[in-house]
């Protein structure tokens, strides 16, 4: 009986710690769709998170580092764009979907609701305001 309970046992250790590392293929940096900036996605516990971690033109007009200026808060509207955490608190679904997050549109200053496919190299991203048929999607790029 012993022997039954410890091989179950490690067969959901192994079911579990292979479902993290499928949900981990999402780590690293992409490229969004204008080529204007790459997000490097990074686990925090349980959750993945996403900033900003090149930007094609990191200036302004007058030649200092762009800041969030568009924040609804404006407290925040001086810290830099480059580092910004634009994708928050996404859970990995199991099945390569990534739901349950956020996504910030540093141009607009606004945060939405947003879920994430990986399929190789493309990362399919939804951001939507109340249910994910009102929204819109982009495809990201692996930077290898």
């Amino acid at each position: 009986m012993k022997k039954l309970s410890l091989g179950i046992s490690m067969l959901i250790l192994f079911v579990l710690s292979a479902s993290a590392q499928n949900g981990d293929a999402i780590i690293g940096k992409w490229l969004n769709p204008s080529g204007e900036g790459q997000v490097q996605i990074y686990k925090k516990g349980d959750k993945y998170f996403g900033k900003l971690a090149w930007i094609k033109f990191p200036n302004d007009a007058n030649g200092k580092p762009k800041t969030d200026v568009k924040n609804p808060d404006a407290s925040l509207r001086s810290r830099p764009e480059l580092g910004l955490e634009l994708l928050k608190d996404f859970t990995y679904d199991g099945d390569k979907v990534y739901e349950n997050g956020t996504i910030y549109d540093p141009k607009s200053g606004k945060t939405y609701s947003c879920k994430m496919a990986i399929d190789g190299t493309k990362l399919k991203i939804r951001g939507y305001i109340g249910i994910s048929l009102l929204g819109r999607t982009e495809v990201w790029t692996r930077v290898e």
